[in-house]
């Protein structure tokens, strides 16, 4: 069963035949329609890889559910946002008003989320983000129709400034893409971290040559850099950083070294440290699992963005099924979302009064496996069962 992008795909099959007569509730629920899932993977551009790893992360959600979302067959609905609000916008209006979708889901990029969001939540339909966490979507602009499976974009930033603090880096250069989450990461940083900031660097989110940012940062010579550049942005500093011969200058960093960016850097990334929710190497059975199913399926070594996306699949199941599989009543829905019961991949995993995770954080470094392979392995713990700082914002309003 493959999932491919502008195309609707069944994941499952309405089953069950009535016998003598009258069809029971359970049957005619089997007989219904299959619930449709607007799955918001990006597949176009340089960060394509990272909506992969979503999509193929949700897809495996969807196999270990047998197609299934609460025993309800489900349909899934791939929209690919081509990283440009407008073009997200126009196609996720079609996805609700056109093909009446009961969830959607997913997101890579914060501008994209914040493009659709209105759009979404307007229309009273559950939004359920896999990666892109808006600090404002977490405070005053919660929304009881916004629960994310992934952090605020604040928060794994905000562990490298600990990890950053705790290491004693006097000096440290910070860059980012000038974006929310861009903005998002230099803050989440300099949240924790008490020392000099001695430059600030925000790039385009399209730039890829980042030859007179290391010129700065060979002239600074700083204790360590900060950097959060995912995707094909990841692949080329991580390359350069190395090339420019800087790679005595700790690099720290969130979403710049991930399995997204790891086959593409290669020997580059080894060592280079990340702030995280999840690694491949966390220790419980639902995750283990996960892993192993995932490179089985697919072939490589999953990111975040897949294990986001593949709790996200167990979330829906959960609420689903604790609703009976009844749509309808959107107030018990959002109370079954909120429940979150389900085992995640990163173990600890609850929701916070904003509809962010309260999780665990840890600091993972890249690692060769025997393989060959890249992937991030935990390092340690840095918070455990942590509240994002903006959650005491939220005045959640009524549906």
């Amino acid at each position: 069963m493959n999932i491919q992008f502008g195309r609707r795909h069944a994941l499952g099959l309405a089953g069950g035949v009535a016998l003598g007569g009258l069809a029971s509730p359970l049957v005619a629920r089997a007989q219904a329609a299959p619930l449709k899932i607007g799955l918001v993977a990006l597949a176009t551009g340089p960060a394509a890889t990272l909506g992969t790893h979503l999509r193929d992360g949700f897809q495996l959600g969807m196999r270990h559910l047998d197609g299934k979302l609460g025993g309800r067959a489900a349909e899934v609905i791939l929209i690919d946002d081509e990283l440009r609000p407008d073009a997200a916008v126009t196609k996720v209006r079609a996805a609700l008003e056109r093909d009446k979708v009961d969830f959607v889901v997913g997101v890579v990029f914060s501008n994209i989320l914040a493009a659709i969001m209105r759009p979404v939540t307007d229309n009273q339909t559950f939004l359920i983000s896999t990666n892109a966490g808006p600090s404002p979507f977490a405070g005053r602009g919660c929304n009881p129709f916004f629960f994310a499976t992934s952090y605020v974009n604040d928060q794994n930033h905000a562990v490298m400034g600990k990890a950053a603090q705790d290491a004693g880096y006097g000096r440290v250069m910070l860059l980012a893409p000038n974006y929310q989450a861009g903005r998002d990461s230099v803050a989440g940083f300099k949240s924790e971290y008490k020392g000099t900031v001695v430059d600030e660097m925000f790039t385009p989110l399209t730039q890829m040559d980042f030859s007179a940012e290391l010129a700065r940062i060979a002239a600074a010579r700083p204790d360590a850099i900060f950097t959060f550049m995912p995707g094909g942005l990841g692949v080329n500093l991580v390359r350069q950083y190395r090339q420019a011969g800087l790679a005595n200058i700790p690099f720290l960093s969130a979403f710049t070294v991930d399995e997204a960016s790891l086959p593409a850097q290669g020997d580059a990334a080894i060592g280079f440290q990340t702030g995280t929710s999840w690694t491949p190497t966390l220790p419980n059975e639902r995750n283990a699992r996960f892993v192993r199913d995932f490179e089985g399926q697919y072939s490589y070594v999953p990111a975040s963005y897949a294990a986001h996306a593949y709790d996200a699949s167990m979330l829906l199941d959960s609420a689903i099924r604790k609703t009976g599989g009844n749509l309808a009543d959107k107030g018990a829905m959002r109370t079954a979302i909120k429940a979150a019961d389900f085992q995640s991949v990163r173990g600890n995993f609850a929701f916070g009064a904003n509809h962010f995770p309260v999780q665990d954080f840890w600091l993972a470094k890249v690692v060769k496996r025997d393989d060959g392979k890249f992937q991030t392995e935990h390092v340690r713990k840095v918070y455990d069962n942590v509240t994002d700082p903006f959650a005491a914002q939220c005045r959640m309003p009524a549906a």
